[in-house]
């Protein structure tokens, strides 16, 4: 279920990628349904005629849960799930039910965890039906006790708190084993990007891993670090593939991750690795960068890795293996185009890579250009898939629309 409250509301009239997160939970979507509203209903967040729809499209497929596309307050959500009569699950809570399931390490696990516990804090309503208070005292005598919901909530704010500290020790053991490679001297790099980009598969493109990977959103959680030499620069870098985002990224989440994030904000370089063949691909791009300023790397010099580019049409083909892209008004990212799975691109991404390696304060600088800096910029050599350097017209090098559906 989505509903378009309009302008400044995020509302995917699709819900194809709630449809794949549902999937990823291991849900069988059934059906889909949207709606406008001006604003929400306080009750029932879509109003009592569109709730009694939402019941019988549930009743005609036999469903066992109905998802929003929005965060639900717990009012709300207790609310539709008495007059629905199904379970009523929210974006956040489904995206926390897939993490939950994803973790694998013992940092992930806590990360998870204290998100879970944090979200589950505000719904303890929802689940308990013991809130009668309960009588202190011998026998019963005195006033009445604590209800039931203030002790749980008591618990799950001591098992927050102990959480939170394990995670301290977390974040100090993962600064040491920062500050190790820094001390190696060695590139840092770190994959970022939208869920189900190809992260993972790159990464093992590069290193030849072996990290799990799946077409499925959040297929990995947990950041993987890996040393990758560079044969053109006779050295090696630190290539490290961190959590993938996604639109609606539950903030809970944002926090309990830091301590992993922390490997993007700490890096010398990220790639920001894109879905080339989504038609949502600037969407994807606005999101990262918004988590990446929420999480202190967006001041980390960038390349744009477009990668699934043997998905593209004929007409998409790009007539150059890396240009400059412009992501925002005034801002300019160099951009590459690979293909993971089959391997285009990924000797003109090394190259890039080992130039960086080797001078890596003038490319820094060259990371994000200025859309006043044209003159500059057109007269710039474009490496070609052969390494051979030439000077693309403006016209030979794709366009924003021509890549972004």
């Amino acid at each position: 279920m989505g509903v378009d409250f309009g302008p400044g509301s995020s509302f995917d009239p699709t819900l194809d990628e709630l449809a794949l997160l549902a999937e990823s939970a291991g849900d069988l979507p059934l059906a889909r349904l949207t709606a406008k509203r001006r604003a929400p209903d306080a009750a029932l967040f879509v109003g009592e005629g569109k709730a009694a729809e939402i019941k019988a499209l549930a009743a005609g497929h036999q469903a066992q849960a109905v998802i929003f596309d929005q965060a639900l307050s717990p009012a709300q959500q207790r609310n539709l799930e008495r007059f629905l009569e199904v379970e009523v699950l929210d974006r956040t809570g489904l995206i926390l039910e897939i993490f939950g399931a994803r973790a694998r390490s013992h940092e992930g696990k806590l990360q998870v965890e204290l998100a879970r516990l944090q979200y589950l804090a505000t719904r303890l309503v929802r689940r308990w039906s013991h809130l009668e208070r309960q009588r202190g005292g011998v026998g019963h005598r005195g006033g009445p006790g604590e209800a039931q919901i203030e002790l749980d909530r008591r618990m799950i704010d001591a098992k927050i708190k102990t959480l939170k500290q394990r995670l301290v020790k977390v974040k100090r053991q993962r600064g040491t084993q920062r500050r190790s490679r820094e001390r190696s001297g060695a590139l840092r790099v770190s994959l970022v990007g939208y869920t189900n980009a190809g992260k993972s598969t790159l990464f093992n493109a590069l290193t030849k891993a072996d990290t799990y990977v799946a077409d499925q959103l959040f297929a990995t959680l947990d950041t993987t670090t890996r040393q990758l030499y560079l044969a053109e620069a006779a050295q090696g870098v630190t290539l490290s593939d961190t959590v993938g985002f996604i639109r609606d990224l539950p903030h809970t989440l944002v926090e309990s991750f830091r301590a992993t994030l922390q490997e993007a904000a700490e890096a010398d370089l990220l790639l920001h690795v894109v879905d080339a063949s989504s038609p949502q691909a600037m969407e994807q791009i606005t999101e990262v960068s918004r988590v990446l300023h929420e999480i202190g790397a967006d001041t980390v010099p960038q390349v744009l890795v477009w990668n699934k580019a043997d998905l593209l049409g004929p007409e998409q083909q790009p007539a150059v293996g890396l240009d400059h892209y412009e992501v925002e008004p005034g801002v300019r990212l160099r951009r590459v185009f690979v293909s993971a799975r089959s391997g285009y691109g990924l000797d003109t991404l090394r190259r890039l890579l080992a130039d960086v390696a080797v001078a890596p304060e003038e490319h820094a600088a060259e990371a994000v250009l200025a859309t006043s800096d044209n003159a500059a910029l057109e007269s710039a050599p474009v490496l070609g898939e052969r390494g051979s350097a030439t000077a693309a017209a403006p016209s030979e090098r794709p366009g924003k629309t021509q890549l972004s559906g």
